[in-house]
């Protein structure tokens, strides 16, 4: 589950790697001010949510897996969390804590109501990206000494993406009628969007594994991994102290 076995060969690249990482992070931040607002449901869908009055389970499956296809802070914590699983039966079991969880959290905040500040979720999202990319160079065993379950914390970081979704659903304030058969329809959207993205992810992911590349550049990648959960983190806390709470 990290890096252990490459760290001798990966270690003095990721070092090397380290300035122009950093640079590149700075960067992306520096040239994506709207980052803030890019992930929740905006234009012609959301007035077609906002205006939806009863039952209609296909344009939210759509829209589900849209989100999720899009979902850029959701498919880098997917990212890390495959990082080091090289079985599909590992994959299906990571993967299916983090649906449940947020599956749990989408259903239950939006349903029954339960409310939090979008930019303080976001924010907890951007830091679960950096939390794994700790994980996976092996920081937490050698900060603490032993590493935490990593499927607690799958399953618990899905539980707060989970109320991110909720949070992006919320600001439409949806129609009571027909609530949980959109609200359904919408999660097994993400869910199939999510398997799209993998495929893609995980495609990827082994051609760079057959390579001898991987190795050199596991390190870099979850450095700037780091980095990313960073700056989304970054983002969302500057918009709660500029803009206020957004419930």
């Amino acid at each position: 589950m990290d890096i252990a076995r490459h760290k001798g060969r990966s270690m003095a690249a990721g070092n090397d790697a380290f300035p122009w990482l950093a640079a590149a992070a700075v960067i992306a931040a520096l040239a994506t001010p709207s980052l803030i607002h890019a992930h929740a449901i905006g234009g012609s869908d959301a007035a077609f949510v906002a205006g939806t009055t009863g039952p209609d389970p296909i344009p939210f499956l759509y829209l589900g897996a849209k989100h999720m296809v899009t979902g850029y802070d959701h498919l880098l914590y997917l990212f890390g969390v495959v990082f080091f699983l090289f079985r599909l039966r590992q994959v299906a079991l990571y993967v299916s804590l983090f649906s449940l969880g947020h599956s749990i959290t989408l259903l239950a905040g939006v349903y029954f109501g339960l409310r939090m500040d979008s930019h303080l979720v976001d924010a907890v999202i951007g830091l679960s990206v950096v939390y794994k990319a700790v994980e996976n160079v092996g920081g937490w065993r050698t900060l603490f000494g032993k590493q935490p379950d990593p499927r607690l914390s799958v399953f618990g970081f899905g539980l707060v993406h989970g109320f991110g979704l909720a949070t992006k659903l919320q600001a439409l304030h949806l129609n009571p009628n027909g609530l949980m058969t959109n609200l359904l329809s919408f999660n097994v959207g993400v869910e199939i969007g999510q398997v799209i993205a993998l495929t893609f992810i995980l495609a990827a992911m082994t051609l760079w594994r057959g390579t001898r590349l991987f190795g050199r550049t596991a390190t870099a990648a979850n450095i700037l991994l780091m980095l990313a959960g960073f700056v989304l983190a970054g983002e969302q806390l500057a918009g709660y102290v500029y803009e206020g709470s957004v419930p």
